[in-house]
């Protein structure tokens, strides 16, 4: 059985060495997993940002998803008369369920755009402060930490630990496992995606139910009792969006073994080609929590906003909940300072009124954001193509992943560290794949949702710093020296791995018939 997330090697020192310090044996846990790689880098970032005037050698930001396009329409639209509004109320405590003006303008603008089969009622809705802390709460009061329990054996007792878990495909948005690790105790049971395109496959990184049934008769070997399904659509950082079809049959699987389903679909509205994106909440009530954020709006105005969670009928494994009962266990999360009564509430308030600019949004936001996406997509797209660099076809969200496979000097996670730590020393940020615990090394996401200039001041400084500083790469086809997939978005995930290193040396076996877009 897998070692429990989190209580490994050095990760077993630092947590003693934190107590001895005086932390609790929570604070302990908690402090360790506060920062991990992307942490880092950013930090650097923010020590030395680039300015084009004031700081031209600084670091270029194309990490951090961040929608950078359409500030002059926010601002523009923020400036009008009728964005100012101020009462005395606004500057006291709210309901923590959310401002209701504001969650009764998010269940309209979210059952016009997302198609909703019935309208969401405003009270099923609860806003939080990011999309983190939706998931933090969600695993808080759906799993437990570990459960041990004690079987007689003759004379004796064996004792086994039962932890709860999520199914996520990996590669995925690595903020997620601190988040659901550090309250609720979830340990992640990843379903590794891999860009070799099989007989069975049409696209590289593809998902399927075999993929996630395989993936959940390892954990139940391994001791794990999975209680949630994880999805992210459209998906971050492979950028594609899931079809109707699949999506259904996620959920007929999640109903089947009678899982939590946790929909994140932040980038709903930042689709930028002609695909057709299906919302959950398009579809029939299944076993569902949606979780709507950023995107889902006007950018990254919702960012500010926080995280609206919207919770249909779900199943457990005795009982049929009420979305009521639900609503009132997540009110006890309160003590966790986790909801939007802590947000600036005059803001929510000027936030609130563009949901319902439906003709400015409709006429003006959403059209030019989807062609400022589409243009800058094409640039840095093109850009790196030039240099050597292919990427994955993708139809969503704000960023590209890309194949710097070539230049590493050997095929293994430690090579893809190596040249992240070169490129940022070229003064750029990107993120590497081993932050959204990608099972191959050497992809990288860019983020592409920012000036023209700054784009190809990127290409340029990767062309620089790729084709004169990276001295020996191997081949693609040869094996790699390093078969874990570890996630240094959070420090606790160094050494966690659910699949066995087999089934992970598999994925790379066949490296030249790897096809991307």
């Amino acid at each position: 059985m897998a070692e429990p997330f989190g209580a490994q090697g050095n990760e077993k020192q630092q947590r003693e060495e934190a107590i001895g310090r005086g932390l609790s044996a929570r604070g302990a846990r908690i402090a360790e997993g506060s920062r991990g790689l992307l942490d880092e880098g950013f930090g650097l970032y923010l020590r030395d940002p680039f300015d084009a005037e004031r700081n031209p050698r600084g670091i270029l930001n194309f990490g951090t998803s961040e929608n950078k396009l359409c500030f002059d329409l926010i601002e523009e639209r923020l400036s009008k008369p009728d964005m100012n509004y101020l009462e005395p109320h606004l500057l006291q405590y709210l309901d923590t369920q959310g401002l209701k003006s504001l969650r009764e303008e998010v269940a309209k603008f979210l059952t016009e755009y997302a198609n909703a089969s019935t309208p969401l009622d405003p009270d099923h809705i609860i806003v939080m402060n990011g999309c983190c802390a939706v998931f933090a709460t969600l695993s808080t009061v759906l799993c437990d930490p570990g459960v041990v329990n004690s079987l007689p054996k003759s004379k004796t007792f064996l004792c086994i630990l039962i932890l709860d878990g999520y199914l996520i495909p990996a590669p995925y948005y690595g903020g997620i496992n601190s988040k659901t690790w550090l309250y609720g105790g979830m340990q992640p049971v990843h379903v590794p995606l891999f860009s070799e395109v099989t007989n069975e496959e049409s696209q590289p990184f593809q998902l399927t139910v075999e993929k996630l049934e395989a993936a959940y008769q390892r954990a139940k070997e391994q001791g794990i009792r999975v209680r949630a399904l994880i999805l992210i659509n459209p998906h971050n950082p492979l950028g594609d969006i899931y079809p109707e079809q699949l999506l259904k049959e996620c959920l007929e699987f999640a109903h089947r073994y009678k899982l939590h389903v946790i929909m994140d679909e932040i980038y709903m509205l930042s689709i930028y080609d002609d695909s057709t994106f299906t919302s959950i909440l398009s579809l029939e009530r299944w076993a569902v929590y949606q979780i709507q954020t950023g995107h889902t709006s006007c950018g990254d105005l919702a960012r500010i906003l926080g995280c609206v969670a919207s919770e249909l009928e779900y199943y457990t494994p005795e009982i049929t909940l009420s979305e009521k009962q639900l609503i009132s266990w997540l009110f006890s999360m309160d003590a966790l300072d986790l909801y939007n009564m802590f947000l600036n509430n005059s803001l929510v308030t000027e936030f609130c009124h563009i949901f319902t600019l439906t003709e400015w949004l409709d006429n003006v936001f959403f059209p030019t954001n989807r062609r400022r996406l589409k243009e800058a997509q094409n640039i840095l797209v093109d850009g790196l193509a030039e240099i050597g660099i292919p990427v994955l076809k993708s139809s969503g969200g704000l960023y590209v992943w890309a194949d710097f496979r070539k230049f590493l000097k050997s095929q293994t996670f430690e090579a893809e560290m190596d040249l992240w730590w070169r490129i940022l020393d070229g003064k750029l940020l990107i993120s590497p794949g081993k932050a959204f615990c990608c099972y191959e090394p050497g992809w990288f996401r860019l983020v592409f949702s920012d000036s023209v200039d700054k784009i190809y001041l990127c290409i340029q400084r990767l062309q620089q710093m790729l084709h004169d500083k990276v001295d020996k790469t191997v081949p693609m086809s040869s094996p790699p020296k390093e078969n874990e997939c570890t996630d240094l978005d959070d420090s606790i995930l160094d050494d966690y791995i659910n699949t066995s290193v087999d089934d992970v040396s598999e994925g790379y076996a066949h490296m030249k018939k790897i096809v991307v877009f």
